[in-house]
């Protein structure tokens, strides 16, 4: 596992295994950006040779140079994707460009990060973005590929206790990201519901948060129909786990509800082969809000948090549900079942249902939940909507600053009708076009009142950003990104 610490040791740069530097963008192709610790004549050496190469700096770029003046081991110069006066203050083209060069440092024992990371929020985001790029699943192989072993990122001083706990803190969220990474990344065979929810009782049971699982028992006597339902296909039965932080110093509360679908066959509206691929990947959204809480908890963040892992298997054994079926959710609202394949709103329904009964300041929910999010924003970016705008825009710039890409959507009043039925409260599907924004307005239907208004909501459709099939960029691999882990720290912590 890779480990990150402080040195403002003169000799670090000229002895590590490995020195990086930040490149900036020039009329003269790709030069060095204010590495600290690192001597002029080095600097010197390695423009000139990036020169030679006619490297660009654009992000992504990871030049090795070896024989460099002044240096015993290897330079690997990293582009920023920035010109030089942006790429000292863009934190997130830091973190990116931290992670690029992560990824190619693997088989390396030491190395030295020589960033112009003068303050904490820069060393913090060198940081996150050396263990995110860090980051390897390799549970299921004979020999995974290793990681970068020790990291020292060059200060001008080390024990300067700002920086120090940035590094402390940035470690904690990285850490919990790659902890949703993995269980995204959990073959379905052996992450389903059960298992789910025991993995996380074990990961927390010696922190401050506290885990309560309701079987299918309990589901179904407290009438939880989307839960029960989505998951009468399978021989592997739903979970609603409740994740409780409740430090004495907090003074707002959030609950927040994640989709688990630990695999999605689509129900008796079956997919295609090739859109099951990746479909161990429809639990990333109860992956974040697990990782979230724990985080949140080892941070000491003072605000009250309930978390909502809805967990099912989507399959298509005997008694699977069927179009036309009519289910209750927890609420007692009747929902008419016209397409197996929409199950993830139906068991965020019942979590939604639970939450609203906590009355908390704030209801976040974080689901994969429409094919529609991805053809409207691309593969990269996640869709936000909400019932107050100026929350919603506030969970958007919580996700700037932390390098993670949301668009805020809008609730068109005009395709509610979509989603009446003729036969029971509701249908769980509207019309085609616009179905990221119908699917919003079906969970917008289950988040309650408090003080006789309803309470602000905010939804994120990861659907594209949270399994990653194309290659590894900046500090994201392929498969499970932990998409949105940082996000919600960042807006708990503001």
């Amino acid at each position: 596992m890779t480990t990150v610490n402080l040195s403002d040791k003169a000799t670090a740069a000229s002895k590590a295994d490995v020195l990086v530097v930040l490149t900036a963008k020039s009329k003269d192709g790709a030069r060095v950006v204010d590495p600290q610790g690192v001597s002029a004549e080095t600097v010197k050496a390695v423009n000139a040779a990036l020169g030679t190469l006619k490297a660009k700096a654009s992000a992504d770029e990871v030049v090795r140079l070896a024989g460099i003046a002044g240096t015993e081991g290897v330079v690997l110069a990293v582009g920023s994707g920035q010109e030089r006066d942006a790429a000292l203050t863009d934190i997130s083209a830091q973190r990116d460009a931290a992670g690029s060069a992560a990824r190619a440092l693997t088989d390396v024992e030491k190395a030295v990060f020589a960033f112009p990371a003068s303050h904490a929020e820069a060393v913090g985001a060198v940081t996150e973005g050396v263990l995110l790029g860090a980051y390897v699943y390799g549970e299921y192989k004979k020999e995974p590929t290793k990681p970068v072993d020790d990291v020292k990122i060059l200060v001008a001083d080390a024990k300067e206790k700002g920086l120090t706990q940035a590094v402390a803190d940035a470690t904690i969220r990285a850490n919990a990201q790659n902890w949703a990474r993995d269980l995204v990344n959990m073959p379905p065979l052996d992450l389903y519901p059960g298992s789910f929810a025991e993995i996380v009782r074990k990961r927390l049971a010696s922190s401050k948060v506290k885990v309560a699982v309701m079987d299918e028992k309990a589901l179904a006597k407290a009438e939880c129909g989307g839960l029960i339902g989505v998951g009468r296909g399978s021989a592997r039965p739903p979970r609603l786990v409740t994740l409780t932080y409740k430090p004495s110093n907090a003074k707002r509360h959030i609950s927040i509800v994640g989709k688990g679908i630990t695999f999605d066959s689509g129900g008796l509206c079956i997919k295609p082969a090739n859109g099951m691929v990746t479909m161990k990947c429809d639990m990333a959204g109860a992956a974040a809000v697990a990782a979230f809480v724990e985080a949140a908890a080892e941070l000491d963040l003072p605000v009250a948090i309930t978390g909502y892992l809805c967990l099912a298997e989507n399959m298509t054994g005997a008694d699977a549900q069927r179009p036309g079926d009519v289910i209750r959710m927890h609420d007692g609202t009747t929902v008419e079942i016209d397409n197996t394949d929409a199950e993830g709103r139906l068991v965020m329904a019942d979590g939604l249902c639970y939450a609203s009964a906590e009355e908390p300041d704030l209801i976040i929910d974080i689901a994969t939940l429409t094919g529609a999010a991805v053809l409207a924003l691309g593969n990269r970016t996640a869709a936000v909507v909400g019932n107050n705008d100026e929350v919603r825009d506030d969970v958007i710039s919580a996700s700037d600053r932390v390098g993670e890409h949301m668009w805020p959507m809008p609730l068109l009043d005009h395709l509610r009708p979509s989603i009446n039925s003729e036969v029971a409260d509701l249908k769980h599907t509207g019309e085609r076009m616009g179905g990221l924004i119908t699917a919003a307005m079906f969970l917008k239907e289950f988040v309650g009142e408090k003080n006789g208004e309803q309470i602000d909501w905010v939804h994120l459709d990861i659907a594209a950003p949270a399994f990653n099939e194309g290659g590894a960029y900046g500090f994201t691999p392929k498969g499970g990104t932990g998409f949105a882990v940082r996000t919600l720290l960042e807006v708990a912590a503001s």
